[in-house]
């Protein structure tokens, strides 16, 4: 990266709302419709059809607003933004302009440094999707491009952040903080493949100790954290490269290649007044109570941050394992449930953070389509608790529950696996082993204590893992020190 330069970094993230309707009308979200199944005369456009604001998206809009510490306008108003492009059938899209419904809020990131740094949020602004181009690569379709106007009306957010960021890895970690908080909401899914969270960067470098903003590039449509980092990595690039070279960078809209790793130059960028905004005739200004924005706080959910510090305080948990936890809130409530259920909480965390994220990531599912459940889970760490299995054994139980969806009782006793504590039946096994071993016995004696992990392992293994580990350290000593 060139050090003769800071880099100053912009976000732009559409967040696609999880609505069942759309925005502005009463037509499916649902992703994956054959094209064009899921439009009415107001996604297309038609003359005389008349928006109406859904409701939903509003509240989602605040508790977005919430969460991100903005202000919530009492009074925002929908404009219309006036451009032309195929999958746009009406020549305009409804968005919000001067009077957004979220202002002057921010997130806090943690820098490469392990520090903390406030990112700026100017707005957090409604508007609709524009349909989807389709590019057939059969020969046969020649160079016809097709339009799916499913997309079109269904309702996003557009956060937006001030130019507060100064590397790749902080817009990166501003990206995964956004998109961690608007799924802990439930008002995104977070499907970046699917467009569901998509970002546009805005990049500019300007040599250090200049207070003014360099010409910005664009990057549109990143849909991957991985893609961000790329992209802005070589835009950075890029523009240094051309500036030391005696060019000048021009304001412009550019694409990123995720083949090539490079960006490309798609249009000049736009100024405001290309768009002739003006408030849509058709829709009344938005207004939110106080009453209303008190009804919305109230129910949002513990973010992750309080969830960090709960699970900390409450349950004293190491931060790494609160952080992991909380990272994704089903993963979160899982733990918590198992917990409810009578789990140690470390272990619980242990075994959550362990065996049952192997599982699942083994099988490609999430944590809430887990053949054990958080209550099988906290009844097999019972029994480890009181004895009746040990932690190796627990493995193989635990592999069975989630084969068979029995419960750990069950398991342990069709399958025999009921820790012997029974000293004698022990000791018995222990005076087989020494007999046998007789030169170990004499290493052992003569000072190298190291032979008794061989030992315990020999007992183990003849006991077929059944043997109660503490039982069987306390009686070798015992007999190996007589």
């Amino acid at each position: 990266m060139n050090s003769k330069y800071e880099i100053v970094i912009g976000l732009e993230v559409h967040v696609q709302l999880t609505t069942a309707s759309k925005i502005f009308c009463g037509c499916s979200t649902r992703f994956g419709a054959s094209p064009n199944s899921q439009t009415c005369p107001v996604c297309l456009g038609l003359p005389g059809a008349l928006p109406v604001l859904n409701r939903r998206a509003v509240e989602m809009a605040i508790m977005a607003g919430l969460a991100t510490r903005c202000t919530i306008a009492e009074r925002s108003v929908f404009a219309r933004k006036n451009y032309f492009y195929p999958d746009l059938p009406k020549g305009y899209q409804i968005s919000q302009f001067e009077l957004p419904v979220c202002v002057h809020g921010r997130l806090e990131i943690e820098t490469e440094g392990g520090g903390k740094k406030s990112v700026g949020i100017t707005r957090i602004h409604m508007e609709e999707d524009a349909g989807k181009l389709l590019h057939p690569d059969s020969p046969a379709a020649g160079s016809v491009s097709y339009v799916d106007l499913n997309r079109a009306c269904t309702p996003l957010l557009e956060v937006v952040s001030e130019p507060d960021m100064r590397s790749s890895d902080e817009a990166v970690a501003y990206l995964k903080k956004l998109h961690q908080i608007v799924v802990y909401l439930g008002v995104c899914d977070g499907n970046m493949e699917e467009g569901s969270f998509r970002c546009d960067a805005n990049v500019s470098i300007r040599p250090w100790g200049q207070k003014e903003f360099g010409t910005r590039a664009e990057i549109k449509n990143v849909n991957s954290f991985r893609f961000v980092k790329q992209a802005i990595d070589y835009e950075v690039e890029r523009q240094a490269e051309l500036i030391e070279e005696g060019g000048k960078v021009v304001q412009e809209t550019r694409l990123f290649d995720p083949n090539t790793g490079m960006t490309r130059s798609m249009r000049g960028k736009e100024e405001a007044h290309d768009y002739r905004y003006f408030p849509d005739p058709d829709l009344v200004p938005l207004v939110i109570s106080p009453e209303w924005v008190e009804q919305v706080r109230l129910g949002l959910p513990e973010l992750p941050e309080a969830k960090i510090e709960r699970f900390v305080g409450e349950y004293a948990l190491p931060r790494y394992d609160a952080e992991v936890l909380s990272a994704d809130r089903a993963l979160a409530d899982y733990f918590e449930a198992a917990v409810a259920a009578g789990a140690n909480p470390k272990a619980g965390s242990n075994w959550v953070m362990g065996e049952v994220t192997r599982a699942l990531n083994a099988e490609g599912i999430d944590i809430e389509r887990s053949p054990v459940s958080p209550q099988m889970l906290a009844g097999m760490l019972r029994r480890i608790d009181d004895g009746t299995i040990s932690g190796k054994i627990a493995k193989t139980v635990f592999d069975e529950m989630w084969k068979s969806g029995k419960e750990a009782d069950a398991i342990i006793e069709e399958k025999g696996l009921k820790q012997v504590t029974d000293t004698g039946a022990i000791e018995a096994v222990i005076d087989e082993i020494l007999a046998a071993n007789p030169g170990q016995v004499e290493e052992y004696r003569s000072g190298k204590e190291k032979v008794f992990g061989f030992f315990v392992g020999q007992v183990m293994k003849a006991s077929k893992g059944k043997a109660n580990p503490a039982a069987v350290n306390e009686l070798l000593k015992k007999k190996l020190n007589m």
